[in-house]
């Protein structure tokens, strides 16, 4: 009890209506104002005025809930039902504390049935309780992480195609004197940039539409650091990893020698195409000095290679 006082034998069906409140319900009807004796109508049932006599604590009452709810109490005597829930907290065994509430209950009231008599864990765990959310987040996982695994495989097998397309080019490239490196570079940047615009606008959606669950979300944030940097860890390595096994196995040659026979028709080719220029002398020149311009910006991809 914050403010005000508790229950008593006057407050009865004869007497005024009175209520104790919660904080949550006093600073939303009555902000900056003291809520003891004021009074609220519940438009349900059109009874009298209630009025205000104490203040609680918030708490977990009818579902959890990440914000605190308004709440009022009223007294058995002036809203009576035949069936009543009692709660007890004590250090005793389960075993124990039931026979011993059963037995003070039957010396105040012998005909009064107690039923269901069990603990707050097996209420709480039960299908009164958290089964039903437990079981719907557990499909909610398992849906996200299959989301997920679907987007690997996805990631993975998009870029590493791509880059697996582009033997011929890399072939092109390493016969006129690209370096290793230079075929790296070229095939991280033209895969990995996809994803990383599709990771972006992936995150901005889910950071919208995740607002709207955040009422059913328990115990953890709707835009939980955590979670979205697994995923885009995860979904950047996976891409990473698709660019540079192709790249590394083309830029080495071991692509069944994919890329070294493709080099080595460029290298025939050109030198068939120049044996007859005046340019070209009867001898092996370094690259820079064909009569081929932009050596590391060529991007052909012709089937004649």
């Amino acid at each position: 009890m914050l403010e005000g006082r508790n229950f008593t034998d006057a407050d009865n069906d004869k007497s005024t209506r009175v209520a104790i409140v919660n904080q949550t319900m006093a600073h939303r009807l009555w902000s900056n104002q003291n809520a003891i004796g004021k009074r609220f109508r519940v438009k349900s049932n059109g009874e009298d005025p209630i009025e205000v006599v104490g203040i609680v604590r918030d708490g977990q009452y009818l579902f959890f809930s990440p914000d605190p709810q308004p709440y009022f109490f009223v007294p058995l005597a002036q809203r009576y039902t035949p069936f009543r829930y009692l709660e007890v907290r004590s250090a005793l065994t389960p075993e124990l504390l039931v026979k011993e509430v059963e037995d003070r209950i039957h010396t105040l009231a012998p005909d009064l049935p107690i039923i269901d008599a069990r603990t707050m864990q097996d209420t709480v765990h039960g299908l009164a309780g958290l089964f039903i959310i437990r079981l719907a987040a557990a499909l909610a996982v398992a849906m996200g992480i299959l989301g997920l695994i679907l987007a690997v495989v996805g990631v993975y097998g998009v870029v590493s195609y791509t880059a697996a397309q582009r033997t011929r080019e890399i072939g092109v490239r390493m016969a006129l004197g690209a370096e290793r490196s230079d075929i790296l570079k070229l095939v991280f940047k033209e895969g990995v940039a996809p994803v990383i615009v599709g990771v972006s606008i992936g995150i901005a959606v889910a950071a919208m539409l995740t607002r709207a669950i955040t009422k059913l979300l328990i115990g953890v944030s709707a835009t939980d650091p955590l979670t979205y940097a697994v995923v885009v860890t995860l979904l950047s390595t996976v891409a990473l990893l698709a660019c540079w096994l192709p790249a590394q196995s083309n830029s080495c040659g071991s692509d069944s020698g994919a890329t070294e026979r493709v080099a080595r028709g460029v290298c025939s080719h050109i030198t068939e195409r120049c044996c007859g220029d005046p340019r070209i002398p009867n001898r092996v020149l370094p690259l820079d000095q064909w009569p081929v311009a932009n050596f590391g910006q060529l991007r052909t991809t012709s089937d004649a290679y």
